[in-house]
């Protein structure tokens, strides 16, 4: 099970706000990424490699491109008839 904790942070006028020691040490990274999510925000550590990281992420989820492509003719070709 993941542990959590909460920090009140001070936002700078510069819209600045520190990670915790702890955290920081944890995630042992230099960038992060900020996701808005509307109630709150998320911030995680980025990926050194960011494109690599994502290299065969979605393999297998959904259509392959050549299969889309031929869905989307007979698609184009169903409407013209």
């Amino acid at each position: 099970m993941r542990s959590t904790s909460q920090h009140i942070m001070t936002v700078s006028r510069n819209g600045q706000v520190s990670i915790p020691a702890g955290a920081r040490a944890r995630w042992n990274t230099r960038q992060v990424i900020v996701v808005d999510l509307g109630d709150r925000v998320v911030m995680r550590p980025a990926p050194e490699q960011p494109i690599g990281e994502l290299a065969g992420k979605y393999r297998g989820r959904g259509a392959s491109a050549d299969n889309a492509r031929h869905q989307a003719r007979q698609a184009e070709a169903s409407r013209k008839h």
